[in-house]
């Protein structure tokens, strides 16, 4: 594939202060899109879209917080105010919340989890695809994990909820939008080298030790390689593929 293969196109990532995010709109940047950037910190934002100029790319920071309706219709509307369309949506912003048991899950947790991993990514979309109806194509892909597929550590009972409801959303949306243009996929990543999966340095010997036993490949995963899957089921070169949930985890799920 070129590496302008989506030259002109515009993409909105939200979460893209850090991790996945950011590596994935660095990534769209490489491949010459125009790229809006969405995130609750403002610091982490305003550095990927440095670090998107220092590459010659163009991009753009506005602070959102997805879990309100109203920040999102505005965080999209600007997006196409400043770039006449949104091509391409990577909605990315989550939490992994407390973790705990199902049973000691306070309900103000319970809710923060969900509304941030679930309804945030139905509001991006509910705003997102009437612009992308318009121009009669378009590409989504919803981040989901592994962890929408099965329940892969305890205590994230809200979190392994959430993923499963996005990709259940996923594949609604994907059947609803198909005939206008508009694929809708998510990708399931597995354990990346992310500040969410190795931020506890006190067990640094207990998460080599599990990688070398539980995983395929012998390693974390990055946040380029999740990037470069989302910028393929952009692509032309996935135009037939929508509402599928695609793992990237290094050989975890096939255990």
């Amino acid at each position: 594939m070129t590496l302008d293969r989506l030259l002109g196109k515009t993409a909105l990532i939200t979460g893209a202060s850090s991790g996945i995010g950011r590596a994935t709109a660095i990534a769209f940047a490489k491949v010459g899109a125009k790229v809006a950037i969405a995130d609750i910190s403002e610091t982490g934002g305003e550095e990927t879209v440095n670090l998107i100029h220092q590459i010659g790319g163009e991009a753009i920071f506005i602070k959102t917080d997805v879990s309100s309706a109203k920040q999102v219709r505005e965080l999209v509307k600007k997006v196409v105010a400043v770039y006449g369309a949104i091509h391409c949506a990577v909605n990315n912003a989550g939490i992994e919340g407390v973790r705990t048991s199902t049973v000691a899950y306070s309900e103000a947790n319970w809710d923060k989890t969900i509304d941030i991993n679930l309804k945030g990514v139905w509001l991006c979309m509910k705003y997102q695809i009437p612009y992308l109806r318009e121009i009669g194509e378009g590409a989504i892909v919803n981040m989901a994990s592994i962890a929408g597929l099965r329940s892969a550590l305890p205590g994230f009972s809200a979190y392994t909820a959430s993923k499963h409801g996005l990709i259940g959303l996923t594949k609604a949306a994907a059947v609803e939008y198909g005939r206008v243009g508009i694929r809708v996929n998510a990708v399931c990543p597995g354990f990346i080298d992310t500040p969410m999966v190795s931020k506890d340095p006190t067990r640094q010997a207990e998460i080599e030790n599990w990688i070398e036993t539980s995983l395929p490949l012998g390693r974390l995963g990055t946040p380029q390689e999740v990037a470069e899957t989302v910028i393929w089921l952009c692509s032309p070169a996935a135009s037939f593929i929508t509402g599928h949930a695609l793992v990237v985890d290094g050989g975890f799920m096939a255990r």
